[in-house]
């Protein structure tokens, strides 16, 4: 978590404060005195002062319970030459994120209370983004022993994940959900049936068959969709489904829902943004797992963050060095960088068409991800922690990836106008990002 030291007090004063967790929606001041939220909401006068007063004008702006990412990957330890938990916590609060969860696919894997520990202690070094560590469901991600979850949530992680690598094992699947239960946290899956996804490079259907790519099924991933929801049911234990693509997982996801089966689910910004058309001219920066889909699909997601069915969005966030995408199409490591256009492609995609509104965006966004996974924020509740994000919500701005605070700059929005940015991050009552500052 970052540093929270928090300067004594902190004025955001004048803006649209938007906080879905208790229902506010009203042009006014959030105030902040040592790192916890005194007031939120109508317009304050003087300020008592027992120490320096920081005063941001936010007139013209949304001031909200900070942003929590869920799904994240920080590449510390093992890869520090595409990103450290430094570089990805400051990117994070570029992008209005005042905490993310690390997903544990590091080398050495997060299977353990030191690798746990390393992680928070890197991230209190840093003094940005709060990071909440994920440990993996099995020993090594290899699929075959459970990690020790006691001793990882002891140290600080937050849930369990074996992240880009779905627990083929159902037995395995299904002590780790009746495991967990006794813990209160999520198990995140990758939802992806191996045996059909296996050397898949993109959506399989028209634009696969005329690239010559061999192409990943929708089934590859309901599967797995049905199949936890079901395993959850049986064990009373909470499953989080990671970054949905298809209209068929939304579907079983609702399916689950309606029958009170305690199963959550994420979308990425890309998936409710672009399609599989992404990949013409062999796109290796539109190369993701799972892959971009069809308009269809789309459309479905888009509804489902709408109508709660999809509880919150989440980046997954995966820097790569620029030589690792600059391969053939099939051979390109799956991923994108998310942390600093997840906002922007929300505002431009979601909320500008008239699709959500911005207490849906808010919600799905900040307060959502902290009830989903039992985190600290996600309201702006007089005594509750000061993390709050502003942003402009009618900013428009051209995507230049050189222009990042990631080391990644493997975007597929390179070139693209977006429309929202963050204009000022708060962790813990101490401003940690101010745009153009």
């Amino acid at each position: 978590m970052a540093d929270t030291t928090a300067t004594p007090l902190v004025l955001l004063r004048g803006g649209r404060v938007l906080d879905p967790s208790t229902g506010l929606d009203e042009v006014g001041d959030v105030l902040l005195r040592d790192g916890k939220v005194e007031h939120a909401g109508g317009s304050l006068g003087e300020v008592r002062r027992d120490g320096d007063l920081t005063e941001v004008d936010c007139r013209g702006l949304v001031v909200s319970p900070g942003f929590i990412d869920v799904h994240c990957h920080l590449r510390e330890p093992g890869r520090e030459d595409v990103e450290t938990i430094a570089t990805g916590a400051r990117a994070a609060a570029a992008g209005g994120f005042t905490a993310v969860c690390a997903m544990p696919n590091t080398d050495p894997v997060t299977d353990n209370q030191a690798a746990v520990g390393f992680i928070i202690r890197q991230a209190q070094l840093a003094g940005a983004a709060r990071v909440y560590p994920i440990g993996a469901i099995s020993v090594g991600q290899k699929g075959e022993a459970l990690a020790e979850f006691g001793e990882m949530i002891g140290a600080g992680a937050v849930a369990v994940s074996d992240d880009g690598k779905p627990v083929a094992s159902a037995q395995l699947m299904r002590t780790a959900l009746e495991y967990a239960r006794a813990f209160n946290i999520p198990v995140a899956d990758h939802c992806e049936e191996p045996t059909l996804a296996r050397g898949g490079a993109m959506n399989e259907g028209i634009v696969s068959a005329r690239l010559g790519l061999k192409g990943i099924p929708d089934e590859a991933e309901e599967i797995m969709v049905i199949r936890d929801i079901l395993l959850s049911r049986r064990t009373g234990g909470h499953v989080h489904l990671c970054h949905m693509s298809t209209k068929g997982s939304v579907e079983l996801i609702r399916w689950g829902k309606e029958r009170g089966i305690r199963v959550t689910a994420e979308v990425c910004p890309h998936h409710i943004s672009l399609t599989e058309d992404a990949v013409e001219g062999y796109n290796t920066n539109a190369k993701m797992n799972p892959p971009l889909r069809t308009a269809e699909d789309v459309a479905a997601l888009q509804e489902a963050v709408k109508d709660g069915t999809i509880d919150l969005v989440a980046t997954d966030h995966a820097p790569h060095h620029y030589d690792e995408k600059e391969r053939e199409f099939s051979d390109a490591p799956n991923g994108i960088v998310g942390l600093e256009t997840a906002l922007a492609v929300l505002v431009t995609h979601l909320v500008a068409p008239g699709i959500i509104s911005y207490d849906t965006l808010v919600d799905r966004m900040s307060c959502s991800p902290a009830r989903v996974f039992g985190l600290p924020g996600g309201t702006l509740r007089k005594g509750s922690v000061g993390d709050v994000t502003v942003f402009d919500p009618t900013a428009g701005w051209t995507v230049d990836p050189a222009q990042f605070r990631t080391k990644g700059r493997n975007s597929p929005y390179n070139g693209m106008s977006l429309t929202g940015r963050a204009m000022c991050t708060v962790v813990g009552g101490r401003i940690v990002y101010r745009h153009n500052a």
